[in-house]
């Protein structure tokens, strides 16, 4: 089975956030990057379908140069080999302009499965995942806790609301969108970080794919939340204050 993984480099929580002179970004000198969670998890689900099937295991990853020290980790915990598409503007390409970029590297791979993580932490979009399946035109599954290669595909267990869950069957090629606490984490081992600078981490600029880089959604400006205190004065009788008191708390701070 070969398997591809799209892991994202994210800041780490707790940054200190910044907004540029030009009020189109923020500024990230100061930050410390590292994987995205939900792509950490499926890299793991990625690595567990190997050891217990076979196959090869394909790290990718969009973003600038330092982007590769996720990939670099991916290697030492047991992907077999690594594609960095070198992109210095990515935080300009909306979801479906970076779905695109992926596509367009991994189309030429012919991979069984794809996996991406639900969702980026620093993002939050949860669209690349979906946008990517389209565009490869495979079927695919979001949510995933579990993956189990069949016979005749895979059998994969989603999570849906209120302690729900969905088991179900998918035929192969397929994009299966991982969510965080499915499994538990591995940590690349020495031995693994010495094996990791022999395999092969190959850099393609985003411009030699040929997928087109005008975004469909254009950010305009980023601002800081405002926090704002206001006052609010309940007449009428105590009992009419009381109910609209239980009103506000019920629909407005939605607290009982």
């Amino acid at each position: 089975m070969k398997i591809v993984v799209a892991l994202k480099q994210v800041p780490e929580s707790g940054a200190p956030i910044r907004i540029t002179a030009d009020g189109k970004w923020i500024e990230d000198r100061d930050f410390q990057y590292t994987l995205n969670e939900p792509d950490a998890y499926a890299l793991e689900q990625a690595l567990l379908l190997k050891e217990q099937n076979g196959g090869e295991v394909v790290a990718l990853s969009v973003g600038p140069d330092r982007a590769q020290a996720v990939l670099r980790d991916a290697l030492a915990k047991g992907a077999d080999r690594a594609l960095h598409i070198a992109c210095d503007d990515l935080h300009r390409r909306d979801a479906l302009a970076v779905a695109r970029l992926l596509a367009a590297a991994i189309k030429p791979e012919s991979p069984d499965l794809v996996l991406t993580g639900l969702q980026s932490d620093d993002m939050g979009h949860g669209q690349t995942g979906v946008l990517l399946a389209e565009l490869l035109g495979l079927p695919h599954a979001s949510l995933i806790l579990q993956v189990e290669a069949t016979s005749t595909g895979l059998m994969v267990k989603r999570e849906l609301e209120e302690g729900w869950f969905q088991t179900i069957e998918l035929p192969t090629p397929a994009l299966l969108t991982i969510q965080s606490g499915g499994s538990k984490l591995r940590y690349a081992t020495l031995m693994g970080i010495k094996r990791a600078k022999t395999k092969e981490l190959r850099s393609v600029p985003a411009s030699d794919l040929g997928a087109p880089s005008e975004p469909v959604a254009v950010l305009e400006s980023v601002s800081l939340v405002r926090k704002q205190k206001t006052t609010q004065f309940l007449t009428g009788t105590p009992a009419q204050a009381a109910a609209a008191l239980v009103e506000k708390l019920q629909f407005e701070a939605r607290v009982l």
